[in-house]
Parts: structure tokens; C-alpha cells; sequence
């Protein structure tokens, strides 16, 4: 029995080393996270007071298609997972992540509060990830809710302490700023503790994201 039960664990402490889709680390960790393209840029990082919760600063740059209008938005963001599945040879997850802040527009003076609740839902092996992403942007006369999906394969195995690279298409879309929906297809390198990826988008965009968990 006590074979039986190594197993699952070992996968699913593969899979919580890979960091694919989490928002947060390890309890009593740190992770910094960026997203950067010119029309969205985004920075957070956050501390893990328990295994389920974290808490920590965000920055957002936000810009519409066509360049006339822009949003800044500074929030202490919480994520906390609601729910994880461990299998034999996966891992499923479901985390709130929500937010509270001030927004500058350049088509309004001053700032107003923002609150951003959203959830995320992921599922992953050692070479397949699936998320999907909601989350609303909400304002005094501002509705900028986003949502995301994605879906990715790795090339091949690799022990944990290994490189691993993976091939991943992100398909997102914002109210109020785009028409369109953004479509990426990005190499993703991961580690146990970090992962760097870049693709161009639909519209000719480089897209450069980061994550690193200290």
C-alpha cells in the first residue's frame, strides 16, 4: 500500500513543481510574475501565507487596439485555490483570483476604485495544460472583463530538475479596449522554479511573459 501512495504523490509533486497554470507558490513562498506586450502589461508578486492563499501587489497596463485609450490600474490582488484534484498521472485546479485598486484613464480625470474578482480553472500532466481564465475589471462607468483560454504540449519528458520546453497558443480578449480577439502562439521553457515564454501574436505583436517562485 504504502508503494501504492508514492506514486500519485511523486506525480503530483512534478506537477506542483512545474508551475504551468498556478498563481501562487509553495507556502512561504515569493512569486513575481510579468506579462508584457504593447497593449497589455502586466506585473504582480505575491506571498504564500498558507498553501492555499497569497496575497501581494499588481500592476496593469491596459491600452486599446487602435492607441487612443489607456488604463493604469495599482492593486493588492488574493488569490486563493479553491479546489485541486490530484490523479494518478494529473492534476485539475480551480483558484479565485481578485483584486482591489485605483485606475487612471487618459479619458477621465483622477482615479476610481476597481475591484477585478475572477476565477481560473487548470488541468495538466506532465504533457498536457489546459486553462481557462475569467475575470472582471469593474469601475464607476468602466467594464473591461477579460477572459482566456489556453492549451499546451510539451515536447517531451524530463526529470525534475530539467528544462522542459512546451508549445502553448493563448486565445484572450478584453470588453471596452479590443474588437478582436488575440491569438498567441508562445514556446514556453519551465523549470521547478520558473518559466520564460515568447511568441508573436495575430496582430504582429511580441508577447514576452515571465515567472519566477523564490
Amino acid at each position: 500500500m504504502r508503494a501504492l501512495r508514492i506514486v500519485p504523490l511523486a506525480v503530483a509533486a512534478l506537477l506542483g513543481a512545474q508551475a504551468h497554470a498556478a498563481p501562487m507558490g509553495f507556502k512561504e513562498s515569493w512569486m513575481a510574475m510579468g506579462d508584457l506586450s504593447p497593449n497589455w502589461r502586466e506585473g504582480f508578486a505575491n506571498y504564500a501565507f498558507t498553501p492555499r492563499d497569497a496575497i501581494g501587489p499588481s500592476l496593469l497596463y491596459m491600452r486599446s487596439d487602435d492607441k487612443t485609450k489607456s488604463r493604469e490600474l495599482a492593486e493588492v490582488a488574493y488569490t486563493r485555490l479553491l479546489k485541486r484534484w490530484n490523479m494518478p498521472h494529473a492534476q485539475a485546479n480551480v483558484w479565485f483570483v481578485g483584486g482591489l485598486g485605483a485606475v487612471r484613464g487618459n479619458d477621465f480625470s483622477g482615479t476610481r476604485t476597481m475591484a477585478s474578482p475572477g476565477i481560473q480553472v487548470d488541468y495538466e500532466t506532465t504533457r498536457v495544460y489546459a486553462m481557462g481564465f475569467a475575470r472582471l475589471y469593474r469601475a464607476e462607468g468602466i467594464n473591461h472583463d477579460y477572459a482566456a483560454a489556453r492549451l499546451g504540449f510539451s515536447f517531451y519528458e524530463v526529470d525534475y530538475d530539467e528544462v522542459q520546453p512546451w508549445f502553448v497558443v493563448e486565445a484572450r480578449r478584453m470588453r471596452g479596449l479590443s474588437d478582436m480577439t488575440e491569438i498567441t502562439p508562445m514556446l514556453r521553457l519551465i523549470h521547478n522554479r520558473y518559466f520564460v515564454e515568447a511568441g508573436v501574436n495575430n496582430s504582429k505583436q511580441l508577447r514576452f511573459n515571465f515567472m519566477y517562485t523564490f
